[in-house]
């Protein structure tokens, strides 16, 4: 299998411009694809993904703080019947807000598609991240970089039918 290639942190990662472009990125990829039923958005075709698109899915989660439903928009991966996931947040220093939220709360709504399943979420542990790493980089090549941007261990997200 060939390594992915490793591309260097992009200056400006960090800032908080950043992280506001990716929620308003997420909001209209969010809005669009539960507009058309997945129709549009479908697939994610950026990065490594430009050539073979990775499947998106729409993780609800309930707000940690507000308690109201939160909705992202998530590469994934499907394991039988379990819905894998990555908290990468582009290699920002801190995990993601819908992982920190279903971290209180593991139930979940996905969305693939027009199907709708209820799940309950959970981190995988050290032994589940390290056998599914590989096909996640896999299917995205931009997560083995993403890890390289970041101290922290990326954490990878199980989501098996509730």
């Amino acid at each position: 299998m060939t390594q992915p290639r490793i591309k260097p942190k992009p200056p400006g990662l960090d800032r908080p411009s950043t992280t506001r472009m990716i929620k308003l990125m997420s909001a209209a990829h969010t809005w669009l694809y539960a507009k058309t039923g997945g129709r549009v958005g479908k697939h994610w075709r950026i990065g490594a993904a430009l050539r073979k698109a990775v499947p998106v899915c729409l993780l609800t989660t309930t707000g940690a703080k507000t308690g109201r439903p939160r909705t992202v928009p998530l590469c994934f991966m499907q394991d039988g019947q379990d819905v894998v996931l990555v908290a990468s947040q582009g290699g920002l220093p801190t995990n993601p807000q819908w992982y920190r939220n279903l971290v209180k709360d593991p139930s979940v709504e996905i969305r693939i598609g027009r199907s709708v399943r209820h799940m309950r979420a959970r981190t995988a542990d050290s032994d589940e991240r390290a056998e599914r790493w590989p096909e996640l980089v896999g299917l995205y090549a931009d997560f083995a970089s993403y890890q390289t941007w970041t101290e922290r261990e990326i954490p990878v997200v199980i989501c098996s039918p509730s």
